[in-house]
């Protein structure tokens, strides 16, 4: 997804862009960045660029960015399955469920082991029902869900039904109560709405302190490259 022969690039016939999302960066962020770079560098005022899949500010990993022609595929790319190594607190919850906002509540975890976590986790597989978080990008009456949230607005979302094809513990630490977990799921899983989840069938609390997607479809996080090895390749 790099460019390996240069000579054949073709921005406005279309090229399918790998790249690992930087930390704090916006989707949009990376798309506007890809934009400009390319419309300097041909000599072109206006291009058509998009991503196939909204990644948070807080999480990194692959995205997809599509050029020219190519933008066409976007909605296709877009049900590919996506793969997610995520990093649970757990015992204590953010209104965002993720770093973004402070810890608003505290929760017992005396009683989590890891043998409840082996029962409890197999449990997401498969069809669920998931209510997407409050700070999402949700639309609600013409405004997105977060914000109407940042307003102190009540938000009420609909759970929308989603596939998680398979969930596994890669890291349980009793001391920190620090889970690490690697899912495959569907167009429109919210990892942190899954965390949210997953503390409450813990009887607990949970938020996502570490988010990487390192997987969209057939296209790895090793097959991405950064936003820095974009503008070198690009010089």
């Amino acid at each position: 997804m790099g460019f390996a022969d240069k000579e054949h690039i073709d921005f406005v016939g279309g090229e399918i862009l790998a790249f690992d999302k930087p930390l704090h960066w916006t989707s949009f962020d990376l798309v506007a960045k890809v934009r400009y770079t390319v419309c300097h560098k041909i000599g072109q005022k206006k291009l058509k660029v998009g991503h196939s899949g909204t990644l948070d500010p807080l999480a990194t990993g692959v995205v997809v960015v599509c050029t020219g022609r190519k933008t066409k595929m976007i909605d296709q790319l877009q049900y590919d399955d996506k793969e997610y190594v995520a990093t649970l607190q757990l015992g204590v919850t953010t209104p965002s469920f993720d770093m973004e906002y402070p810890v608003d509540k505290t929760y017992p975890t005396a009683h989590i082991t890891r043998a409840l976590i082996d029962e409890v986790i197999p449990q997401f597989t498969g069809e669920q029902r998931q209510v997407p978080p409050m700070y999402s990008a949700v639309w609600v009456d013409g405004k997105r869900a977060y914000q109407m949230a940042r307003k102190g607005e009540t938000v009420e979302l609909k759970p929308k039904l989603l596939v998680i094809d398979e969930i596994e513990v890669l890291a349980f630490d009793a001391g920190t109560m620090l889970l690490t977990i690697r899912v495959v799921c569907s167009k429109g899983t919210y990892i942190r709405a899954l965390a949210r989840d997953i503390g409450e069938r813990l009887g607990s609390g949970a938020y996502l302190t570490a988010l990487r997607r390192t997987r969209v479809g057939g296209i790895r996080i090793e097959d991405c490259m950064t936003i820095d090895n974009f503008l070198l390749m690009m010089n």
